[in-house]
């Protein structure tokens, strides 16, 4: 009886109940059909001992630490700085929400956080250049994805946890495909602006004003370089390096910058506790949720059934991206990869796949679908900030889309997009599989 937890859960999802309480309704209530009152009392205990983790720790303190940066002007200094980099091009304000999205990203590592910091911003700007409200609505929530792809990331946290992963390894590999990623947007802003006539932001900044941009946007900009040095000097543990970011973001709010006041800071504390809270508690909900995915012995089965499907690689990663992007739809990145994770991780890794290549490729994807209609998080975060229907942008959102998911090909087919910072950092051995089958198969190898 237990297998029909998952189908009770979709269809408590499509009656729009609450994702945390559907992870827990749906086994629950299996359990007590079937008389296991012990492992219901395990599953509902297991919701505090999901959440009591020493890395989850890192999650509410990058919280606090994007809320702080938020709070006190760094976003502005952030669109400043990209404004003067990128605002001369054809379409500039398009691309400067971009990059400032890839910036942003340094900060908190959160798509809704960039999505209502950024949005409110850019999208009234950029309607008063002329942009329609759907079009700008669109470009923010497909770049606000980069926030969990580029380090520091609460996904990739999560996603270390659960599969005893090394953080720092993940944070790497997550550099260069979110790279791509804006690098992809902006090809297709680019073609857009052409073929629309999109208008020029601003003239090409002198080097001076670029100077005096980067100088203002200097202490922000240093917090990722604070996070990933720290934790690949060996000098902090990546839940330390958090606390270090939010102490950080303090001290340059409150005594460089001088634009947070004591005042602010109940509500500061306030936003950033209920928005961790929410992140925790689906976590705690989804690791009792896998609890009775294990007595169900449905990892296993479902482990069999992929590798009936075929013996070919290249067409099980195909497979897996498209069940990955469609779970994207409808379920929250962190619960799906503490379901899914266990279950798709150890059959992938059995068959060759480097543990971290798997995990950016289920990361990336996962991420995307936040952006994803019906059910993406970060579109009714864009709704709620332009006052654009979610139709309205999800129908302006798919040539972004699309092109997320080529990189998302891109990944899992050449591993050495992903690979390459970690290996040549020495968090991946010299023997891993970084060529990937698309190149063994290239070099008939």
């Amino acid at each position: 009886m237990l297998v029909w937890f998952l189908p009770l859960f979709l269809l408590l999802l499509m009656i729009s109940l609450p994702v945390f309480f559907g992870l827990l309704f749906a086994p629950g209530f299996l359990l007590w059909l079937s008389g296991q009152e012990r492992d219901l009392a395990l599953l509902y205990r297991n919701v505090f001992n999901g959440i009591d983790s020493f890395p989850l720790m890192a999650i509410p303190f990058f919280m606090l630490a994007g809320e702080m940066m938020n709070r006190g002007g760094i976003t502005t200094r952030l669109v400043e700085f990209s404004q003067s980099m990128m605002g001369h091009f054809r379409g500039g304000l398009a691309h400067v929400n971009i990059l400032s999205s890839m910036l942003f990203a340094g900060l908190s590592g959160s798509a809704v956080a960039d999505t209502s910091a950024l949005g409110s911003m850019l999208i009234p700007a950029m309607e008063k250049q002329g942009y329609t409200r759907r079009f700008a609505a669109a470009i923010t929530a497909a770049s606000s994805v980069i926030g969990p792809i580029i380090p520091p990331s609460g996904i990739m946290i999560i996603y270390a946890y659960v599969m005893g992963e090394s953080v720092a390894a993940l944070f790497l590999a997550g550099i260069v495909p979110g790279i791509l990623v804006g690098i992809g947007l902006m090809v297709v802003t680019g073609m857009m602006a052409q073929r629309y006539n999109y208008p020029v932001a601003r003239e090409r900044a002198t080097w001076r004003e670029r100077g005096d941009a980067l100088v203002k946007a200097f202490f922000p900009l240093l917090t990722p370089v604070i996070i990933l040095g720290g934790i690949l000097g060996g000098i902090m543990t990546p839940t330390e390096a958090s606390a270090v970011a939010a102490a950080y973001a303090f001290i340059v709010g409150m005594f460089i910058l001088k634009t947070i006041g004591l005042r602010d800071l109940p509500s500061i504390l306030q936003k950033s506790a209920l928005t961790s809270s929410v992140v925790l508690l689906l976590v705690g909900a989804a690791m009792a949720f896998k609890t009775v995915v294990s007595l169900s012995r449905a990892p296993e089965a479902l482990a069999d059934f992929i590798l009936t499907l075929s013996s070919d690689p290249l067409m099980l990663l195909f497979l897996i991206n498209i069940l990955l992007f469609i779970v994207g739809m409808f379920l929250d990145a962190g619960p799906a990869i503490i379901i899914l994770g266990p279950i798709l991780g150890p059959v992938f890794v059995s068959m060759g796949i480097d543990p971290v290549h798997f995990a950016i490729i289920m990361s990336v994807n996962l991420t995307v679908g936040l952006a994803t209609p019906p059910m993406g998080l970060v579109l009714f975060v864009a709704s709620s900030v332009s006052g654009e229907k979610v139709e309205a942008i999800s129908k302006a959102i798919l040539p972004f889309l699309a092109v997320e998911v080529v990189v998302i090909f891109l990944i899992t087919y050449f591993p050495i997009i992903s690979m390459g910072m970690p290996w040549l950092t020495g968090f991946v051995s010299p023997d891993s599989d970084l060529l990937g089958p698309v190149l063994r198969l290239l070099i008939g190898g």
